[in-house]
């Protein structure tokens, strides 16, 4: 049986649209765990931390927009592993991040129509079972079996999808509820931070090389 259907008001698109990114992002010293990194047990947020689900929604835009340069890469350049990614490739973290993204998305058309989110439940049930390793290398191979192409769509389209849905929950259940907050900053904003560093390796070797003095 289907839930009831939510309406996405338009201007929650237009937020969630697609802008190009104009340079690279700056560096960022990150742990190892970065590359496995869904949430971080203790995360970055906090009650109060964000006054309202503008402030959340822009931040988390802005958050995003480095990562966008991964569209505009070649198709070989995506496949390609880069040093100090702990052997990943670009086409590896377009499908982790959007794979963490579909889960907040999930738990997002879960708290628009009730306060609770079976998905956010299960997926920490499971988190604590089997553990980050397994999870992470499980979404991997799913996404390593997608053509080039559905991962392309996805990364463009789902990043807006989550904004979309989110600008019609009720902020009493996610901003200012604690736990439901956390279940989403951690697909979603704070994730992006712990990829920062994953995301500049791989972007250098697709930059051109200084010409060599002769």
């Amino acid at each position: 049986m289907r839930g009831p259907i939510v309406e996405i008001p338009a201007d929650a698109l237009e937020l969630g649209g697609s802008r190009p990114l104009v340079g690279h992002p700056r560096g960022h010293r990150l742990s190892l765990r970065s590359s496995v990194a869904y949430r971080g047990r203790g995360s970055r947020y906090h009650r109060g931390m964000y006054l309202d689900a503008m402030e959340f929604l822009e931040e988390e835009r802005e958050a995003w927009r480095p990562f966008e340069a991964l569209s505009e890469l070649e198709d070989a350049e995506l496949e390609r592993q880069s040093e100090g990614t702990h052997g990943w490739s670009g086409r590896d973290l377009m499908g982790h991040l959007v794979g963490w993204q579909e889960v907040a998305l999930q738990i997002a058309k879960e708290l628009a129509v009730g306060e609770t989110s079976a998905s956010a439940a299960r997926v920490d049930a499971d988190w604590d079972a089997r553990g980050e390793v397994v999870i992470n290398a499980e979404m991997q191979a799913a996404w390593a079996e997608l053509p080039l192409d559905d991962v392309r769509r996805r990364f463009s389209s789902v990043a807006g999808e989550v904004r979309g849905y989110l600008t019609v929950v009720p902020e009493a259940r996610w901003i200012k509820n604690p736990k439901n907050m956390e279940s989403i900053a951690e697909c979603t904003v704070d994730h992006y931070q712990d990829h920062l560093a994953d995301l500049e390796a791989i972007l250098s070797p697709a930059s051109p090389s200084p010409a060599r003095d002769t």
